[in-house]
């Protein structure tokens, strides 16, 4: 099997862990309507018993969300508000909603002004009302509501700094929890005592509901020495006034009932059932990766040697696969993201090694602050970026993996995908 064949097996199984993952049909795996009534996970909801219909959240994946609960209650929906990555709405629009486009990963005020609209709407309900909250990766920036005290300015350092130190998700989001009005549970608070649905897309490693988009409606496992304790770990000053939020066993969890209706373990198998069908020894290691960057591309490149070695742990042709969110800790000046960076350290792994195949990518379609979702590499790459004069380690170094792999017309762009549910890592051996 040649690498042009590997190529389009690494596409067809991009394409199938995408489709697995559409943002639409995962909420209308998990959402049905029966005459009047509303069947969400088991649970049921009687439109007549309610005043009205709220729909608010924020997210990537926010606009094919709401596309899909318009297409499903759009007659008994009163207002929405929803707020998404700017250049991620697509010109959508329905009756009675409001579409937000803001900043991420870092905030911005049109993230402020999102915010505000959903703390907003929320507030207003009642106990006669249903408001439905839609979630997905990007929501903690996206809906950014500063406790008093603490300025959008301070929040953008914070988390520039944060996201630059190799943090986890998890870390920064216990952060930006304390130092947000409606991150942390603290949306539920603002709904209750309303019936409140919300259905989360997740992009973080295990799916822990108060991490995904900081958790808006879910009970908060971290307190402010968590945060603080982060914090000191890396570092980052500037943090102002943190707060505490809601724990479990908090009331205005009464009436909440969160559901995941899609995560990154779903793609990860759609793509590996795809490589098996095109006659690939597939495995699924899991969708637990995390990790500096460029030393999971090292074990990524080291399984991949054995394979085509040894057979080992499957012989080839074989495709390899996981799941997860890698680090990147910034310490050049260059531009990339984590799987661009992945890519170019596992080409330098693998340089010489010819008949295999890496594609790393973003599931939304964005990798760090780039118009790519991510990049491929092979035992060819190193070959072909010296005849062009490219400095591989120069450019890890300086964390410059987008224009290393730009020259050598090898980054992923899909554009917005309409989905967000971490990375993925594909490894395909001839």
């Amino acid at each position: 099997m040649s690498i042009p064949a590997l190529e389009e097996a690494a596409e067809a199984m991009k394409r199938a862990a995408l489709e697995a993952v559409d943002p639409a049909r995962a909420v209308l795996r998990h959402v049905g309507r029966e005459g009047e009534e509303l069947t969400v996970g088991g649970r049921r909801y009687d439109f007549d018993a309610y005043e009205r219909v709220l729909v608010i959240g924020g997210g990537k994946a926010s606009v094919p969300m709401a596309q899909a609960i318009v297409d499903l209650a759009g007659d008994h929906i009163t207002a929405g508000v929803i707020v998404t990555k700017h250049g991620h709405a697509g010109g959508w629009s329905a009756p009675g909603f409001d579409v937000i486009e803001a900043g991420h990963p870092v905030p911005d005020e049109d993230s402020v002004r999102g915010a505000e609209a959903v703390a907003e709407v929320a507030a207003r309900a009642t106990e006669r009302d249903l408001v439905l909250c839609l979630v997905s990766g990007g929501g903690s920036a996206l809906l950014t509501h500063p406790v008093a005290g603490v300025s959008l300015d301070d929040l953008q350092a914070v988390t520039d700094k944060l996201l630059r130190s190799g943090a986890t998700i998890n870390e920064i989001n216990s952060v930006r929890k304390h130092l947000s009005s409606i991150k942390g549970g603290n949306l539920a608070r603002l709904a209750a005592p309303a019936s409140l649905v919300t259905l989360i897309l997740s992009d973080v490693i295990g799916d822990p509901l108060d991490v995904i988009a900081s958790g808006p409606t879910v009970p908060d496992t971290t307190m402010v020495a968590d945060a603080r304790e982060v914090l000191e770990r890396y570092g980052v000053e500037g943090a102002g006034a943190l707060r505490e939020t809601p724990n479990p066993g908090d009331p205005v969890f009464d009436g909440v009932q969160n559901v995941v209706v899609g995560s990154n373990r779903l793609a990860a198998r759609a793509a590996a059932e795809k490589a098996r069908s095109l006659g690939f020894e597939t495995l699924l290691l899991g969708s637990y990766v995390e990790g500096e960057a460029r030393e999971v591309a090292k074990v990524a490149a080291a399984l991949a040697k054995g394979v085509r070695a040894d057979g080992d742990p499957v012989p080839p042709p074989a495709c390899l696969v996981w799941g997860g969110e890698t680090t990147v800790t910034i310490r050049g000046e260059g531009k990339g993201g984590r799987n661009q960076e992945l890519a170019l350290a596992a080409a330098l792994a693998l340089d010489g090694w010819r008949g295999i195949y890496v594609m790393a990518l973003a599931t939304d379609g964005t990798d760090g602050p780039t118009d790519a979702a991510g990049a491929v590499a092979t035992g060819a790459t190193m070959e072909l970026a010296r005849a062009r004069g490219l400095d591989a380690r120069s450019a890890l170094a300086e964390n410059d993996s987008y224009r290393f792999f730009d020259e050598l017309g090898d980054l992923i762009r899909t554009g917005p995908t309409g989905t967000n549910v971490n990375d993925l890592l594909f490894v395909l051996v001839s």
